[in-house]
């Protein structure tokens, strides 16, 4: 099985202590979000883990104790670095802070386990196409000798976006097309494989690869491993992941990013984080009398086989 450290929360940022602990011990506990009483058990083990995926903001107060994962467990990072500022994502570090963690966490794990996403790419009256373009520029210039790949994707709307972000201005398919173009060709200048996750447009007449951001080829090649072939079902429209198991829990993402899914609003998060125990094996509080515990299905994806 794969287990995702970041789909619901930025784990690496804010519950570091905690995430190092759950794989210290060599378990964790997560909740159903539908069923809060409903618990499930995973176990945090070489033999139960196929692979590690992370997903974070900043790396930072994770990168001197990597090693107590990365030396146990196959691994990979996806590391999100947008154009935008505090206005847009107040609890995240600067592009250059960003820049220099994604280029120290290369060096330690490997720049073929790294992969920077710039997504979501939305537009609003101060963040231009221009803006975005030379942005991308920017970044591709520097980091095209530490990643594996660039991922990005396009804005979806949805309601709670509308109300969180009335300065969108919405994305028509001329200007997906203008960046899609401008994204391929600065990747193609600096030799960065792009792709796309979770957009349904066919941009493959620009160089952009349409594919899943996880899936099992991509983390054998990042890992030196063979996975089975296996149908990836995604976790929604436009998605080509292989199914994961998310350890963390929503509203607790203290990034306060404006165009967040994960948050119900702002605040939450943080109301929610002084339920947060890093010895607990939940994310948020520890168990109560009315849960009910079951063990998680964990069913492996790796062939015998290994790369040479």
């Amino acid at each position: 099985m794969i287990i995702n450290t970041g789909g619901r929360t930025d784990t690496v940022q804010y519950y570091t202590e905690w995430l190092l602990n759950r794989f210290a011990e060599g378990y964790v506990y997560s909740r159903n979000p539908l069923f809060p009483n409903k618990v499930t058990r995973y176990e945090l083990t070489p033999d139960k883990v196929d692979c590690v995926v992370f997903c974070s903001k900043n790396y930072k107060p994770i990168l001197h104790r990597i090693h107590e994962i990365t030396d146990h467990f196959h691994t990979y990072f996806h590391y999100t670095i947008t154009a935008y500022g505090k206005d847009i994502e107040p609890g995240v570090p600067s592009i250059e802070q960003s820049i220099e963690t994604l280029i120290e966490l290369s060096k330690l794990v490997g720049a073929k386990r790294v992969s920077w996403r710039y997504d979501p790419v939305l537009l609003t009256k101060n963040y231009t196409m221009q803006r975005h373009l030379d942005t991308f520029e920017h970044m591709a210039k520097v980091l095209s000798p530490y990643i594996d790949r660039c991922i990005f994707s396009f804005v979806e709307i949805y309601k709670k976006l509308q109300t969180n972000m009335p300065e969108l201005i919405p994305l028509s398919l001329q200007d997906m097309n203008i960046l899609a173009q401008g994204f391929g060709r600065i990747a193609g200048q600096y030799g960065i494989h792009i792709q796309t996750c979770g957009t349904n447009g066919d941009y493959t007449r620009y160089g952009i690869h349409a594919s899943g951001c996880m899936t099992l080829d991509i983390l054998g090649e990042a890992n030196g491993i063979v996975f089975k072939h296996l149908k990836h079902k995604g976790t929604r429209r436009g998605c080509h992941c292989i199914e994961s198991r998310d350890i963390g829990a929503y509203d607790t993402c203290m990034n306060g990013c404006k165009y967040c899914y994960a948050n119900k609003n702002p605040h939450k998060a943080f109301e929610n984080y002084q339920y947060h125990a890093p010895a607990s094996p939940l994310l948020l509080g520890t168990l109560q009398p009315e849960d009910t515990i079951i063990q998680g299905a964990q069913k492996s994806f790796i062939k015998k086989t290994k790369l040479v």
